[in-house]
């Protein structure tokens, strides 16, 4: 079953940039002084939402096999959703996923292979701005992703 976050939650999670567009300024630039290398939106964070079980499971698969960097699960949401004519309501977990926005792809095969819904919440954010070691971090854990026939789920 699919999930939808609550419209304020998705309004909080907006890159800057988006949010800079939807209120007509401009979006804030980062600071040359920082002397950061990042590549806006080379890290993303993306979300799904199965239960408390399976969200520990598919997040301690994602950081073995280096999909991502870190996971945070976030227990007892609630989601209220249309699924095939019926309003649904459901206690779910939240995840946010931090990995690099070239793993996204592989993230969602991932992901899709071992949820147990029949269509899975994946969405992808790209990060904009940030902590630059945070960042760094993430690209570095997630750099070298093994075969993934040798990690283990």
């Amino acid at each position: 079953m699919p999930t939808l976050l609550p419209a304020a939650s998705r309004l909080l999670l907006l890159p800057r940039a988006l949010l800079s567009m939807a209120s007509g300024s401009p979006p804030a630039q980062p600071s040359s002084a920082s002397g950061s290398a990042y590549v806006p939106g080379s890290v993303s964070a993306a979300f799904t939402c199965p239960n408390e079980k399976v969200a520990k499971e598919i997040a301690r698969a994602v950081v073995e096999k280096r999909l991502a960097a870190c996971v945070n699960l976030v227990p007892q949401i609630t989601s209220i959703y249309e699924w095939k004519g019926k309003i649904e309501e459901d206690s779910e977990v939240l995840m946010m996923i931090k990995t690099q926005s070239s793993l996204v792809p592989a993230l969602t095969d991932f992901v899709r292979s071992v949820h147990p819904y029949e269509v899975a919440e994946v969405i992808a954010l790209p990060v904009e701005q940030g902590n630059s070691p945070y960042l760094q971090w993430v690209r570095q854990v997630t750099e070298s992703v093994p075969d993934s026939s040798t990690a283990p789920l």
